[in-house]
């Protein structure tokens, strides 16, 4: 073979290697396309047959391993520089789970467990919106019997990076009947209590909040409230471990106005709790509400035996609670026997 022939032939080779860059984009091109996540190995491409270096006269075997080296080391970084260019370092590779970057830097919701754990804490920083239902019974005459609806939101302020502010409300809706005499019903509202707690962030190993409790007189009629403004101090102290709460809320309220021709406000309030939360959202309690009042020199104690669940209705969490309400003691013409509670509260987490 004359060595323009063998001119021809490499003429030939090369016009035939200059299409593999352009096939070897195309494969880069579809493998994302067709969800592929890997490269494709990369291979010596040996000459054509028609075309064999060996027959060559000129063109020595060491010389020719070393164009088949350089050709490999050329192909890889060709595809290298491919695969940075479809995948920038940047960048993490598409896949059904991917979401965009908004959704990533977006919190994660606070989960039930931790939601729960909040609700048994009187002062936690956690915007809550309770409505409670209770049901007595066996009250005055003995066929008397009374339904209150508590409304109680709870509305925590960050006053300093060291200091919280918690306001509790609790305004009762009454309806009664056969309470005062036999055929007798009155409805509308009760005294309003505005209790305060000043709580640090930082309180191991308990929590705890301290303030002023006041008794608002916002009862329309007169069986329904003591019409007398009242204050005095409320402490509460817990601590939670492992699941469990375990704490007291206590106030003292004294009468400071109103009420002429009425018994004197001079009452206090002691609520022993202990909650147990689970993992998944559920809450197992008990609880007392104990009144005691100085003038009357009489107790009031209904036990209460709790179950809570808190739920999703899409974004918006609630929880959901139920219990027994039974009746230790109870003033003269107070309820007796068992009652029923029933709640429900929207929970508007700090987003």
């Amino acid at each position: 073979m004359s060595v323009s022939d063998n001119k021809t032939n490499y003429e030939a080779i090369a016009r035939s290697r200059s299409y593999i860059p352009v096939f070897i984009a195309v494969i880069l091109f579809a493998i994302p396309v067709f969800g592929q996540q890997t490269l494709p190995a990369t291979k010596t491409v040996e000459p054509s047959a028609a075309a064999p270096i060996s027959n060559s006269s000129e063109v020595s075997s060491t010389e020719k391993d070393q164009f088949r080296k350089k050709k490999v080391v050329v192909l890889s970084d060709k595809l290298i520089a491919e695969k940075a260019t479809l995948v920038p370092k940047e960048t993490k590779p598409a896949s059904p789970g991917n979401t965009d970057d908004a959704q990533q830097a977006a919190p994660a919701p606070v989960d039930s467990a931790e939601l729960a754990k909040k609700l048994s804490n009187p002062v936690s920083s956690l915007i809550t919106l309770p409505i409670q239902a209770n049901f007595d019974f066996r009250m005055g005459t003995g066929s008397g019997w009374r339904s209150t609806t508590n409304i109680q939101p709870v509305i925590p302020v960050a006053l300093n990076k060291d200091w919280n502010l918690i306001s509790r409300t609790i305004i009762p809706i009454i309806h009664q009947g056969n309470v005062t005499a036999p055929g007798a019903s009155q409805s509308g509202l009760g005294d309003t209590v505005q209790s305060i707690f000043f709580s640090p962030n930082k309180t191991e190993p308990f929590i705890w909040g301290a303030g002023p409790a006041i008794l608002i007189p916002t009862a329309t009629n007169s069986f329904l409230g003591g019409k007398q403004l009242g204050i005095g101090p409320t402490v509460v102290v817990l601590k939670q471990q492992s699941g469990w709460t375990v704490g007291a809320l206590w106030n003292h309220i004294w009468r400071v106005a109103g009420g002429e021709g009425r018994p004197r406000v001079n009452s206090d309030f002691l609520q022993p709790f202990l909650n147990y939360s689970t993992k998944d959202g559920w809450t197992y309690g008990v609880n007392t509400e104990a009144t005691y009042d100085w003038t009357g020199n009489s107790w009031g104690v209904p036990l209460h035996f709790t179950v809570q669940k808190v739920v999703r209705f899409g974004k918006q969490p609630v929880q959901f609670t139920g219990a027994m309400r039974c009746w230790a003691t109870s003033p003269t013409g107070g309820p007796e026997g068992c009652g029923l509670r029933m709640a429900v509260t929207p929970l508007f987490p700090k987003k």
